[in-house]
């Protein structure tokens, strides 16, 4: 009995409360990327300090983030998604806390545990030079030096490159960023620019995104661009930024941004962020365009049909962002279905002839087109085929056959409405879609176009 109690009040002295913090998960298993993202918290706010330099072919980026998060847990340790870079210092809540890194983990043990539903803020200083991350695909992503500067990319898992986080689409935050570049060059982000000065030869540039946003559309775009500002007929704001050399051939088509804006919001709904644009860099060996948020990147001139499709992802992507990297056709089928109905809209080709044509004779345009569905990939090296993107949009026109012009229209609208600046999958769109329209018996799409295997029956 003495021997119990003194060994209860030895605990009682080290702290032992009888609630003990644990570490946070390591990844959260992606179906695809099973160490993207990491447990016991969510972020809210990413608050990014950045200056970039450059040696010759040689950049340098020096960085301080501050993220602000809440314990999903009791924790005593979590980890931030963070590929290559050498870490300096590590703070929480403004103590210094122990750190180490495995591969793209850098685990932080605070001082004190974290209390379960508290807020924190951890601080990473680091510096290095930026990682280029080969995809399973085999495209590049993360930061990509250009002739003049460079690009940060992020889809899927690109963004660890150039700062710490929880890069998995299901942990959406705020940001705000401000980087310093040598005076000659230009730094466009996310969100809207709210500062810019210059001393001793380097411009200092400040980004703010008030809505939610998923890591992997953050980026950051740096080098000699021509930036214009104009806003659409219902004041929405427009940033443009163009690499000189691509500024005559995507003059006409960047125009067509307040004409595109009003017809996505007739069709989608109103529009989920607080401004527009684009950027266009002149970078060929990149080889794709991206839906960053507010202002895709393009690494060329872009035609109406592309800047239809990352425009559409502002709704679909962007604002209703994925659950997992199992759910890319709920983006990539909603977008290249836009061209469809953008295509139909303009005297172009109906969507039941762009359909007719895929399923007649598409495998010659595309050999994968059926070789799985778009709902299931065979592996993250497979995220970004033929089946995710036109089968995908194929599911959506099979719906729109099924239930009617009209209800489909809501569909689409009230899908975004409901998850606007949240995260969906699969199965809540399929609920969604049989909710709006009851009578309807969709097990067939769902099983033949959804989820089947090969080229289904024509109906």
């Amino acid at each position: 009995m003495a021997l119990a109690l003194a060994l209860a009040l030895l605990l009682t002295a080290c702290g032992g409360t009888g609630v003990q913090g644990t570490p946070g998960g390591a990844g959260l298993r992606d179906p695809y990327f099973p160490k993207a993202g990491n447990g016991g918290y969510d972020v809210s706010h990413y608050d990014l300090t950045l200056a970039y330099t450059r040696d010759g072919d040689r950049p340098h980026l020096t960085g301080t983030a501050t993220i602000t998060a809440r314990a999903t847990q009791d924790l005593s340790a979590f980890d931030l998604d963070l590929k290559g870079m050498t870490v300096g210092k590590v703070t929480v809540d403004g103590t210094g806390a122990r750190w180490n890194r495995t591969g793209q983990e850098l685990t932080v043990r605070p001082r004190d545990d974290l209390d379960k539903g508290g807020t924190f803020r951890v601080t990473v200083r680091y510096s290095g030079t930026p990682e280029t991350i080969t995809d399973p695909d085999g495209s590049r992503e993360g930061w990509l030096p250009t002739s003049d500067g460079a690009l940060a990319l992020g889809e899927p898992t690109g963004s660890m490159a150039w700062f710490p986080g929880n890069h998995h689409p299901s942990d959406k935050a705020t940001y705000d960023l401000a980087v310093t570049v040598p005076q000659d060059l230009r730094a466009v982000s996310n969100g809207e620019p709210t500062g810019e000065t210059t001393t001793q030869g380097r411009t200092t540039s400040t980004w703010h995104t008030a809505e939610p946003m998923a890591s992997y559309v953050a980026t950051l775009a740096i080098g000699h661009y021509t930036v214009r500002r104009s806003s659409t007929p219902d004041g929405l704001p427009v940033y443009v930024a163009v690499d000189p050399a691509e500024d005559r051939a995507s003059r006409k088509v960047l125009a067509r941004i307040p004409e595109v804006m009003k017809w996505a919001e007739s069709v989608f709904g109103p529009y989920p962020f607080s401004s527009t644009g684009a950027v266009v860099d002149h970078a060929p060996d990149v080889g794709y365009a991206l839906e960053t948020q507010n202002r895709p990147v393009f690494p060329g001139a872009p035609d109406t049909a592309f800047l239809v499709h990352e425009l559409a992802h502002q709704w679909y992507g962007n604002s209703v962002t994925p659950k997992t990297w199992r759910d890319m056709w709920l983006n990539e089928g909603f977008a290249t279905y836009a061209e469809w109905l953008w295509s139909e809209d303009h005297g172009g080709d109906t969507a039941q002839q762009t359909f007719d044509a895929l399923y007649d004779d598409g495998e010659n345009t595309y050999e994968d087109l059926w070789s799985f569905p778009p709902a299931e990939p065979t592996s993250a090296a497979h995220l970004s085929d033929s089946p995710v993107y036109q089968r995908g949009a194929m599911v959506l026109h099979q719906i729109r056959r099924a239930v009617g012009d009209d209800t489909f229209r809501a569909i689409v609208r009230g899908w975004h409405t409901t998850h606007r600046h949240g995260n969906a999958d699969t199965a809540d769109f399929t609920a969604y879609v049989e909710k709006q329209a009851p009578g309807e018996d969709l097990d067939a799409i769902w099983a033949d176009w959804l989820y089947g295997e090969g080229k289904p029956a024509k109906r």
